[in-house]
Formats: C-alpha cells, structure tokens, sequence
C-alpha cells in the first residue's frame, strides 16, 4: 500500500573486517567538522566498509564518514563516485557492502542483486534529499527561468541560441546573448540523469524524446563524467548549461535557473523549495524497499519539480556477518537525525521524520 509522508572500489575482492563485530556504545565527536556526529554506535575492532556510486551524494558520504571515523577509531568507510550504474552493478557483483543510487532499483537490477544477498535481495534505503539544478554560465546573465518544454529542448538540441524566442518569453528584460548554446549532460549511467529526464517526460509535453532513463538519450550537447565533470565544464565555458546537485552548484558558485511551473510562478533551486517536494512524495516500494514516487510534475507553491533521493542499497537478507553491525550502525547514524543534519548545510534536504522513521525500523531487521 502507497502510503504518503509529510571513492570507487579499487578491486574486486571481498568485503573485509577483521573479526565478528559486536555493537558498543560509543561517543559522539561532539559535532566537529560538519554538523554533529550524534550519539553513534560504534561496532567494536577495526576493518572497512567498502560502498561506491552515486556522485550526487559523494560530498554527504565524505561529511558523514568523516564524523563516523571520528567516533569510531580504527573503522573505515570507503565511498567512489562512479555514478549509480557502476554503484549498483558492483553491488550486485558482491563487490560492496552497500551501493549509492539516484534511481530505485528496476525489477531487473533487483533480480540480479540476489546473487550477493544470499536468501535475500537489494532494496533501496532513501538516505539522501536533494535536487538538480540547472546552472549557466552565460554571457551578461545572472538570472534565468526556464520550464520543463524549453529546457528539455535546449538539452536536445531543438534549441540553439541563447536569445531564441522561447527562453526570451520567459525571461522579459534580460538581455539574452546572440550566442550558441553549448550544453553538457552526464557521461556515465546517472540518476542525476533519470531524475532530470524524468522531469522532462513529466512536464515538457512530449518534447523530450524518451522515458526517464540514467543512460543519456537527448540529441547533442557534450558529456562530462559526473556531477564534478559538469560542473567544471560549465564553470570554464561561456554561454554553456548543465545539470548537477545543487551542493555542487553551491560548491563550484554557480548560477542556477529557477523553474517555472504555473503560469506566473518560478521556483528558485532551493534546499526548502526541494523539501516541499519532497515531503509530498509517497512510497512505492514493497515490504522492505522504500523506494519512492516523486511528483516532478508538481505545480504547487515552492515547490522545486527536479528533486532526487539518493537510495543507499543493501541486502535485506544475506549481508556478511563480518560486516553486518558495520553496516547498521554506519547507515543507523546516516539516517538518524543527527546524520541528517549534518548535511544539511551542504545543499542537501534532510529527510522527513516520518520516512527516516521507517528506514531506520528497517535497518535495525537487516540480516
């Protein structure tokens, strides 16, 4: 029942932590270098975690590791980039003890996940809160509004100039150059990708060519590897556009669009404007998988239509007993209020309680 609520592995070898670990109480790191460790439960003697995948959330990975080093000495958790593909692919090779994921497993990836679950499968965790931003660097321009239909447009090469008819009726005085748009887009199998194709197949009326997907489909423009990759190309490059996170916008000082979704109103790419969005969602997922529905066709008021939740996915059965309690009390910490806050001063939206609430119930199950 839907129900609604307010750096990459350098080989293929096994997971490894020296010994069974058992749960200890353990301190806080009394909130230094990010916005609170929180009470975390450190498991006992040392080993590593090994994750990887979503670069969308790769600077909430290193703030959150860092604050779970901290407190748990001699235990470590290693996060690549590498984009959600590669992420999810490598969990399913029974290379990691979990993967990051802008895009909720399809019924195909969960089916190839039992292989390293043993009498269990992957589901998805929603962990991290966000949105994608659409950032320019055009000539004279620091203010933009663009809508579904243009923008999916201007990705797909439909539009080329900067001051074509369609960009300028939604932005009346600015003076929009006389300049070719180059436009970057994602490399590698992303869901930053299908987040923003999503969108475009919700709200561009069929100017879009294809469903949301991770693998690019648009016509043109020039690729980048991840979020970073972007974000550098548009930083160097006049007159280009891009899509990223909003903490690598945030990060890299570049100007994002605002989106306009009703006639009269344009949406800022704000982290509030994000978590309106957000908290509307509802969950799709089955029994332990809390994958969620967004609505990037939203028209309600600040609320930011190009969201994304990053899914941390695990084993619900099947997961190493080495390193089981690492896992618990690494993602027990990312979900908790605490771990949530941390982030938010990095461009991300922490999570509704009511939806942390249920992801934690689930983690404390894992077996």
């Amino acid at each position: 029942m839907v129900k609604s609520i307010t750096r990459v592995v350098a080989n293929s070898g096994a997971l490894v932590l020296a010994g069974v670990l058992t749960l200890a109480g353990c301190g806080s790191d009394g909130g230094k270098g990010g916005g609170g460790g929180g009470a975390i439960a450190c498991p006992g003697g040392p080993g590593t975690l090994l994750a990887a995948g979503s670069t969308a959330q790769a600077p909430a990975m290193d703030l959150w590791r860092n604050q779970f080093q901290r407190a748990c000495p001699g235990l470590s958790v290693s996060y690549g980039g590498g984009g959600s593909g590669a992420g999810v692919q490598q969990f399913e090779a029974g290379r990691l003890a979990f993967a990051g994921t802008d895009a909720a497993l399809t019924a195909g990836d969960t089916a190839a996940t039992k292989a390293a679950c043993p009498g269990g499968q992957g589901i998805d965790l929603p962990m991290v809160g966000g949105l994608v931003a659409i950032v320019f660097n055009v000539d004279g321009v620091t203010g933009l509004t663009l809508d579904g239909a243009t923008t999916a447009k201007i990705f797909d090469s439909q539009i080329k100039k900067w001051n074509d008819s369609r960009i300028a009726a939604l932005n009346p005085g600015v003076a929009l150059p006389d300049a070719d748009i180059t436009s970057f887009h994602r490399s590698d199998d992303s869901g930053t990708t299908f987040n923003l194709t999503s969108y475009f197949a919700a709200t561009s009326g069929g100017a879009w060519p294809a469903p949301g997907n991770k693998t690019w489909k648009g016509e043109g423009g020039q690729s980048a590897t991840g979020s970073a990759g972007v974000s550098a190309q548009v930083e160097r490059v006049k007159n280009s556009i891009g899509y990223v996170e909003l903490s690598y916008a945030q990060q890299d000082k570049l100007n994002a669009a605002k989106i306009a979704t009703a006639p009269g109103r344009a949406v800022a790419a704000s982290a509030a404007d994000a978590a309106t969005t957000i908290a509307a969602s509802s969950v799709a997922g089955t029994g332990a998988d809390l994958a969620l529905r967004l609505d990037y066709g939203t028209t309600a008021a600040d609320a930011y239509p190009i969201v994304l939740v990053t899914y941390e996915v695990v084993c619900d059965k099947g997961n190493k007993p080495a390193t089981l309690p690492a896992v618990k009390a690494f993602l027990g910490y990312t979900a908790s209020a605490a771990g949530q806050q941390a982030i938010a001063g990095a461009g991300y939206v922490p999570l509704p309680n009511a939806l942390t609430g249920r992801v934690k119930g689930v983690i404390d199950k894992l077996g």
